[in-house]
């Protein structure tokens, strides 16, 4: 298995993870992994978001150009 080192990591966020490991009983390698896994799931899970809002952006309607506004047509309508 690979070994990946983390340089410059700030005082702050190191405190942070080793407490939240300690709170999960992991040690810090596996509490660093497990919140790795964690974060590419997001971010699968953002660009899945992505491709349905982009889907249903295409298919949105878009009136023609020359449409008349709601105003218009309720105006029309109770001229009738």
């Amino acid at each position: 298995m690979p070994t990946l080192h983390v340089r410059s990591v700030p005082d702050e966020l190191y405190d942070r993870i080793q407490q939240l490991a300690q709170t999960r009983s992991r040690s810090l390698s596996a509490q660093v992994v497990t919140m790795l896994y964690d974060a590419l799931d997001e971010e699968e899970h953002r660009k899945e978001q992505a491709g349905v809002m982009t889907s249903i952006r295409r298919r949105r309607f878009v009136p023609p150009k020359k449409a008349k506004t709601s105003y218009e047509l309720l105006r029309e309508d109770r001229r009738r």
